[in-house]
């Protein structure tokens, strides 16, 4: 949209405008209101959000942000260039020292194609990058387009139990150097965290591929979960890595928020989105990163561990789950310091008809559905939210349950703890009512 004068005909109402784009998986359905993720143009209140591995309903705060921001366009007291150079500032406020370039992006997918883009000109190029089914659907066929070769790794074995890291880190070096052989530049897309929240390959891996083959050589980091502490953020463009991000997953704004950052090195110009739908979707987003920044890392901490106490003690005591092992989320030699960022966020599971047969993909995805309506004869027919299921071994998905930024700001409040443990408590007992009812 140009920037403007703009005139109260000139823009749709708010909530038209936080779906406004050209991808159908933010369209919302005709007849139930919501979009591909189960989730309305705006706040939910009651609904239990524990879903942000996928996506998350605007907050209330946040769905307020964007309205004041579309009234200032209208008014005339703000405008649409110092709008995004706003945000754009607000999200390079840490690492404004690195001179790094920032391109807005509906989507991760979009990031991950502008970074092959951005190094299509050094062609021939291979991408080297993580299974679809721990990032994205879309992404492989977005960067096909500029017809690289495209390798992607496993990481999980076939019964849908986690790789080693040295099996994942020694199948990307092969590939890479096979690539380099060729006298290919490689782009290394590494994840940080994936949908269940692993980080691969190994980031010593990247960093000595990095140093190895130099000019040869690119990583773009998935970190579009952006379960990422600032000095992880910081830590990964000191290296020259690009990074994605999105304000959509831990941060809960809704659905297609995104963003590329790249490093100095990356002296190209690049062409960002600049759709209003876009900025107001991002202007939400930073509501709630803002609420998070503010807390202390030891209540973060605090907040982390004790969740994680209560999520595991509940699935381990119930044989209708089973916990997935959880991923060692080691960020060495990227750095030493420790920071939330080591805890996990992302618990995935199975469910089990009994201890002996899980739930098919089919089964499992009912369960999802089903969570998230409220006129159900159950003990707590609150709508409840859990990240989409991921396809982990043959014929068998996982369900995560995820904590946010949204989540754990809420739980500093006064009894806002205790009310984060009784909502999980919540979900998995109507989660567990709905495996007793799923037939064969």
């Amino acid at each position: 949209m140009p920037n403007r004068a703009l005139k109260v005909r000139d823009l749709p109402g708010i909530e038209a405008l936080l779906v406004a784009g050209d991808d159908a998986r933010i369209a919302l359905d005709h007849l139930t209101g919501l979009n591909k993720y189960g989730c309305p143009p705006r706040p939910d209140p009651e609904q239990l959000a524990f879903g942000s591995s996928t996506a998350s309903v605007i907050s209330q705060s946040g769905y307020a942000a964007a309205a004041r921001l579309r009234e200032r366009l209208l008014d005339r007291t703000d405008t649409l260039e110092l709008s995004w150079q706003r945000i754009r500032q607000e999200l390079l406020s840490d690492n404004s020292d690195l001179n790094v370039q920032l391109a807005f992006v509906p989507s991760g997918t979009d990031a991950h194609a502008l970074a092959v883009q951005h190094l299509s000109g050094l062609a021939p190029l291979s991408v080297v990058m993580v299974e679809e089914s721990e990032t994205g659907s879309g992404v492989r066929a977005a960067i096909s387009c500029h017809h690289p070769q495209i390798n992607a790794v496993s990481l999980r074995a076939a019964d849908g139990m986690p790789r080693t890291s040295e099996k994942i880190d020694a199948e990307v070096v092969a590939l890479v150097e096979a690539a380099v052989a060729l006298g290919h530049h490689v782009l290394l897309v590494m994840v940080d965290q994936s949908k269940t929240g692993m980080i691969a390959p190994s980031i010593s891996c990247a960093i000595a591929l990095s140093q190895r083959y130099s000019e040869k050589f690119s990583v773009l980091v998935d970190a579009c979960q952006f379960r990422i502490a600032p000095a992880t953020l910081r830590a990964y463009l000191r290296q020259d890595f690009m990074v994605a991000i999105t304000g959509s997953k831990f941060l809960t704004g809704p659905a297609f928020s995104a963003a590329l950052m790249l490093p100095e090195g990356y002296a190209q110009r690049v062409e960002d989105c600049k759709d209003l739908g876009l900025l107001l979707r991002w202007e939400a987003a930073l509501v709630e990163h803002r609420r998070f920044c503010a807390l202390e890392q030891s209540q973060v901490i605090r907040i982390m561990e004790n969740f994680a106490q209560v999520v595991r003690q509940r699935l381990a005591e119930d044989q209708r789950f089973e916990l997935l092992p959880e991923p060692l989320l080691d960020r060495r030699p990227l750095l030493t310091e420790e920071s939330w960022d080591r805890l996990p966020s992302i618990f995935s599971f199975v469910l089990y008809h009994r201890k002996d047969r899980p739930l098919t993909r089919e089964e499992t995805q009912r369960v999802y559905s089903l969570l998230q309506l409220s006129d159900m004869d159950v003990i707590d027919g609150r709508r409840c939210q859990l990240g989409q299921p991921v396809a982990i071994g043959k014929g068998v998905s996982a369900l995560r349950f995820t904590l946010s930024a949204r989540l754990i700001s809420d739980a500093i409040l006064p009894k806002g703890m205790d009310k984060l443990k009784d909502d999980a408590l919540a979900v998995l007992e109507k989660t567990a009512w709905l495996v007793d009812r799923i037939r064969d």
